[in-house]
């Protein structure tokens, strides 16, 4: 096998593996949602396939003709990217979301498709192996051209096909590719043709890509986002992203709030100074509080960091956003996007960033609470919206991160007490005393500083070098 040739099958199923890495998180994403545990499990589940493929493949290439076992090595994993959209759309719904389930669905669906492709590497090197002496140079070649597949699958995926192409696209195409190239293996190194019938079994499998549609309406380069309109009154409209029910806007009346947090949120701006205020919102979503600041204190000015530009685009096309003066979107990250805001510059900051059910651990730092402390006025509030239950651990370890930072914290619960499944506490910081707000019991219980002491309980803070916010989350 010419050294050319060698190298391009191997640099070509090595970046075929990382591109089907990458896109396993966003195919991931609607069933077990996105946390450090999905990306753990899919990173895991693909270097078990290649060290399993490596070994398998080294072994078959020893025993039999390495040269009518490279061609069906690419066109069948190239079946087997396709065959895993399939099965995550199936068995997808039945997952609970926990770490052995995203384990499990991972393996059913990645674990082959890396291993049949890893088993090329050392069927490519028998075959060009033809003495003890070139050895090293063989598998130093290979490997740095594996090495450098890998990257360009990786930075191609991240950086370009996500946001250009939908996940079952890149799937198709990917194993498109990879059974032309193991048919012209089979007709390069054997001068075989594969069999009609084969041929239509391929066929068919690539077209199972498309059998199950997928759940939801647009794929964002951060997340799987749909749109529920009512059936009864169509200007009520819902947006999901993975697994969750971000926002509920309702396009006639911006003050309607139908989700008990974003009501809390409400309560809490309610307790500043009657008039316009100046407001930052970490997190877009549904753009819901924005809109509801902007209808009931008029003159208000809203500026929002949301990192996704899908979620503006729908939030304009399908939520009635209307961007303007009064209304700003920055499209960045907010940890990147704060340190360029000014001094003193906001009377309120709202904390509704999630991936997953958790808030991205670099927003939950005692390093970034010391940045929404400078961007706040004197007297100005941060509320920050957490997901948590059980012993709520993550939520106990904002509070205490927090309290590193502001003079006065405080929590909304759900009938006052620390919830048992996981559920919205709402966490309000100030430098001022918090003024008394007027909450519907039905929504919370705010409780005082004295109860938050009680509750941390000696719970860590939080920061840059040791935030594990999705393994505390209850």
């Amino acid at each position: 096998m010419g050294r050319r040739l060698a190298i391009a099958v191997v640099f070509a199923t090595s970046a075929a593996i990382l591109i089907v890495e990458i896109t396993a998180g966003r195919l991931l994403a609607p069933y077990v949602g996105v946390s450090l545990e999905t990306f753990t499990a899919i990173i895991g589940v693909i270097l078990a396939g290649i060290a399993a493929g490596a070994a398998v493949g080294g072994l078959l290439a020893d025993r039999h003709d390495p040269r009518r076992l490279l061609g069906p090595s690419l066109f069948v994993g190239g079946a087997l990217v396709w065959v895993a959209v399939p099965i995550v759309r199936a068995v997808g719904p039945d997952m609970a979301g926990d770490p052995l389930d995203i384990v499990v669905l991972a393996t059913m669906a990645f674990f082959l498709p890396a291993a049949v492709l890893s088993a090329s590497t050392p069927i490519v090197a028998k075959l060009r192996l033809s003495s003890l002496e070139e050895t090293g140079s063989v598998f130093g070649g290979l490997s740095a051209a594996g090495t450098f597949g890998g990257l360009a699958g990786t930075f191609l995926t991240g950086f370009v096909l996500v946001a250009l192409l939908g996940t079952r696209t890149i799937m198709f195409v990917v194993g498109l590719l990879l059974v032309i190239g193991g048919v012209l293996l089979e007709w390069v190194l054997r001068r075989a043709r594969p069999a009609a019938a084969t041929a239509v079994v391929f066929a068919i499998t690539g077209l199972a890509v498309y059998g199950f549609p997928p759940e939801c309406d647009v794929e964002t380069r951060y997340a799987c986002a749909s749109i529920l309109i009512d059936d009864d009154d169509p200007s009520r409209r819902s947006l999901y992203l993975d697994t969750l029910h971000h926002a509920r806007v309702d396009l006639d009346d911006p003050t309607r709030l139908d989700i008990r947090y974003i009501r809390l949120f409400a309560d809490v701006a309610a307790g500043l100074p009657p008039g316009p205020i100046d407001a930052l919102h970490i997190g877009g979503g549904g753009f819901t509080i924005p809109t509801y600041l902007a209808e009931v204190r008029p003159g208000t000015r809203s500026h929002v960091i949301e990192i996704d530009p899908g979620v503006v685009d729908i939030a304009e096309d399908q939520l009635g956003l209307e961007t303007g003066p009064d209304l700003t979107v920055d499209v960045s990250d907010a940890r990147t996007a704060l340190p360029r805001l000014p001094d003193d510059a906001y009377d309120l900051v709202v904390g509704d960033a999630f991936s997953g059910l958790s808030v991205p651990w670099h927003l939950t730092t005692v390093e970034v609470a010391e940045d929404v402390d400078r961007v706040l006025r004197d007297g100005g509030i941060y509320v920050l919206n957490v997901i948590d239950g059980g012993d709520s651990a993550f939520a106990r370890a904002e509070l205490a991160t927090l309290r590193e930072v502001f003079d006065h914290v405080q929590v909304i619960l759900p009938d006052g007490n620390p919830p048992g499944p996981a559920r919205n506490q709402v966490i309000i910081a100030s430098d001022r005393p918090i003024p008394d707000l007027d909450i519907d019991p039905d929504d919370g219980v705010l409780r005082d500083e004295g109860f938050v002491r009680g509750y941390i309980d000696g719970a860590r803070v939080l920061t840059d070098d040791h935030a594990p916010v999705d393994q505390l989350l209850g």
